[in-house]
């Protein structure tokens, strides 16, 4: 299984460039469904200051699940649906792990995508990133094939009981676009073949790539890599893996 060497214990937590930034701001004056240009993001100190994923569970939690995901891929959806809520339960809920997800629109297969992970971002501005992170992979084949999904995209965040205003005027704007660029930045530059890639550090620093990202693969490289099993469902140890191995 390959091997990452990246301190991800430091980047998930970094967004030293955006957390000051300004609905004011919107520089391109419109909304922004593409990727944008920053300037020294190619550099790694840089790209590293800009970056920033979405940590769920105890930042102390020995074991660090690493997602590098699409809002419009129907693979992600899988896996969001399905092996996450597993995995919450096996790992995170105990505390045994904390989970980190990263934007990685693929922009040319999935055009709403990019616009789809800055709206979990305006999300995340009232505190709802997992929730509208939820509903819109739920929701997916609704959204995806729309031209322009943004009406979509706000009425969702009505219904979960956010502000749609305040909403509205994130989403249409430039706000995280630049935190979006540079976490599809950063995917490439780890070489992440696609969407979802998962990701297990044990040390913070030294990361390996996921056999595939079902449920037993993920869990076959956390008990490989902590050199243990670990029981199914918390409290619930017999209990049969359903679905395909690694």
């Amino acid at each position: 299984m390959k091997k990452f060497y990246v301190v991800f214990g430091t980047v998930a937590v970094i967004g030293l460039g955006l957390l000051g930034y300004s609905l004011s701001s919107n520089r391109l004056g419109r909304v922004v469904s593409i990727p944008v240009d920053i300037e020294g993001m190619d550099e790694p100190g840089v790209l590293r200051q800009l970056i920033r994923g979405v940590s769920q569970g105890s930042e102390d939690a020995p074991i660090t699940i690493i997602e590098f995901s699409d809002f419009q891929c129907p693979s992600c959806s899988f896996f969001a649906e399905m092996v996450k809520p597993r995995l919450e339960e096996t790992l995170i809920e105990s505390g045994q792990a904390k989970f980190v997800y990263y934007d990685f629109p693929l922009i040319p297969i999935h055009p709403n995508a990019f616009l789809a992970a800055r709206a979990a971002r305006c999300a995340e501005d009232q505190d709802q990133f997992w929730n509208y992170h939820d509903e819109l992979y739920r929701r997916q084949v609704r959204w995806a094939p729309l031209q322009s999904p943004a009406e979509a995209f706000v009425e969702l965040a009505k219904e979960l009981g956010m502000d749609g205003g305040g909403f509205r005027a994130c989403l249409n704007s430039d706000k995280h676009a630049e935190l979006i660029s540079a976490n599809l930045r950063f995917a490439e530059s780890l070489g992440i073949p696609g969407t979802p890639t998962v990701l297990i550090s044990t040390d913070g620093q030294t990361s390996t790539m996921a056999a595939g990202f079902d449920y037993e693969s993920v869990m076959a490289t956390v008990e490989e890599m902590t050199g243990s099993e670990i029981p199914d469902s918390v409290g619930d140890p017999d209990r049969d893996r359903q679905g395909g191995g690694s």
